[in-house]
């Protein structure tokens, strides 16, 4: 099997692969299409699920290997606890209970984040710019699934790295300890991996 065989073709031919891929897997069709009819403002699917999914395809791993669970951004102004809350439990009717989808408001996550990890975390204005803030460019990439059945994807690092079965740090914040943990496990579960280290 040929895991890179789409590495460095263009652009086209790889967002075409992509969604190719994510449409053979009717674990994350049947996600995409109950995160659409949640309806919640400015929702992406993003990250593990999206990038994993590539890699289990193009290895012949099964699908959703590696997959903890899927992780679904939206962004709404009503930053309090209560009100995701209730949407994170409403939502567990729609989607599969395995693996488990994490519901997260981006518009309050700079409210616990450095609380929980102890560092200050700049609020965002949209829910792009937390894909754009992973520690891994790799891992920067989000799909959602529109009112057509097609597909807007937001991968502001490009493909290229996913197609390549290649790690890339993301220094855009102090992240080396994530990306360092992130890489050390996806390479022991998808040997082909190239891990980038994170720059001196």
């Amino acid at each position: 099997m040929n895991h890179l065989k789409y590495a460095n073709s263009s652009v086209q031919t790889q967002q075409f692969a992509l969604i190719k891929i994510v449409r053979a897997s009717p674990v994350l069709m049947h996600t995409f299409r109950a995160a659409r009819q949640l309806d919640l403002p400015d929702w992406w699917i993003v990250s593990g699920a999206i990038y994993n999914q590539v890699w289990n395809h193009l290895t012949g791993c099964s699908e959703m290997y590696g997959v903890k669970d899927i992780d679904m951004f939206y962004f709404d102004p009503d930053t309090s606890y209560e009100a995701e809350d209730r949407l994170i439990q409403s939502s567990a009717r729609v989607f599969a209970d395995e693996p488990p989808v994490e519901l997260r408001n981006q518009a309050r996550v700079h409210l616990w984040y450095e609380e929980h990890f102890g560092v200050p975390y700049t609020a965002l204005t949209e829910s792009r710019e937390a894909i754009e803030r992973f520690a891994c460019r790799t891992h920067c990439v989000g799909m959602r699934l529109r009112d057509d059945d097609g597909f807007d994807n937001y991968a502001p690092f490009g493909l290229n790295d996913i197609f390549s079965f290649r790690v890339t740090p993301n220094p855009s914040r102090n992240n080396r300890e994530t990306h360092e943990a992130k890489g050390a496990r996806q390479k022991s579960m998808w040997p082909e991996l190239e891990i980038v280290p994170w720059p001196a």
